[in-house]
């Protein structure tokens, strides 16, 4: 089994009813409301306009449309209820908005066993039950070479929930506290994005210092270099980015478009050291859904099976 940070392969789910959320709006910060007619229908387009941004750069995508009388406003997020892993794993996570719950999708679980080979199944969804939460791989983010797991602790990632994930996956954990507007950050991934060589940090939401220092040393022993982003650029989605590949091996770091609007000449010239950019507006689905290009890729790291057919003849 090849580790490997990337993947050219993603799942995206174009919703049937995207909107604004107030279960979630208790402690994502991020999220705005706005007085804009036909939210659903700009966040459409945008979704669009990111699976075209995405397939002209010859990355592979999966598009699952939302059941047309769905009700659900963030179905545009997948990455928080599933991952799947280069070891034949998909892993199943406990959500903090009920009306969220719901996007768990039977549909979408069973054509990736029918695609692509699940050897395990994980499934943390019944700490629900017990009001603990863990969000997927916006809670947790993840350095799947080097085998290590960051987390902010927030109400939407338990530590308890993260040590049975590392058991089971044999992560290494890294947890801290981040915060944003004198609240928990509710998502690791908007704070920072693990690259195969790099990382994008935004130091300035970490507050206790032992807790900056075991994450930089984290960063540094696994070889990565740090592109250092404040607090201001997170809250353009600066944090909220994914390296990726496409079909020709080239690789990318996929964000928003208002998250690269946000960085500075210096940063652009880190990250394309590694990697060239690849972004695409978001703004509506941004500010509305407190969730930036991150959080609508979920990352296919299966093995495909292979389907060919047997000749008759």
């Amino acid at each position: 089994m090849t580790k490997t940070q990337f993947t050219n392969t993603l799942l995206l789910v174009r919703p049937t009813n995207f909107g604004f959320n107030a279960q979630t709006a208790v402690n994502n910060s991020f999220q705005k409301k706005t007085k804009k007619r036909d939210v659903h229908q700009h966040a459409l387009e945008e979704f669009d306009k990111l699976v075209e941004t995405l397939n002209a750069a010859k990355v592979n995508t999966i598009v699952v449309n939302d059941e047309p009388q769905s009700q659900l406003p963030d179905s545009i997020f997948p990455n928080n209820w599933f991952s799947t892993h280069s070891d034949g794993s998909l892993c199943l996570y406990p959500m903090f908005a009920e009306n969220r719950r719901q996007e768990r999708k039977d549909s979408i679980i069973n054509m990736l066993k029918e695609n692509f080979d699940v050897k395990n199944v994980f499934d943390f969804t019944h700490y629900e039950q017990q009001n603990k939460f863990l969000e997927g791989t916006g809670s947790i983010v993840l350095d799947r070479i080097n085998k290590i797991a960051y987390a902010c602790l927030s109400p939407r990632t338990d530590e308890t929930i993260l040590d049975e994930f590392c058991a089971k996956l044999h992560y290494n954990k890294c947890c801290f506290r981040a915060m944003f507007a004198e609240k928990d950050i509710y998502h690791t991934n908007v704070m920072l994005s693990i690259a195969d060589e790099y990382s994008i940090l935004c130091t300035q939401s970490i507050g206790n210092n032992n807790e900056l220092r075991d994450v930089l040393e984290y960063l540094f022993a696994s070889g990565k270099e740090i592109v250092e982003i404040n607090l201001e650029q997170m809250q353009h989605f600066a944090g909220n980015m994914l390296q990726i590949s496409n079909s020709d091996g080239e690789k990318l770091l996929a964000m928003s478009s208002q998250a690269y609007e946000s960085l500075n000449l210096e940063q652009i010239r880190q990250i394309e050291r590694y990697n060239n950019i690849l972004h695409s507006d978001l703004k509506i689905i941004e500010r509305i859904g407190g969730g930036s290009l991150r959080c609508m890729l979920a990352e296919i790291f299966l093995e495909k099976k292979s389907n060919i057919k047997q000749d008759d003849n």
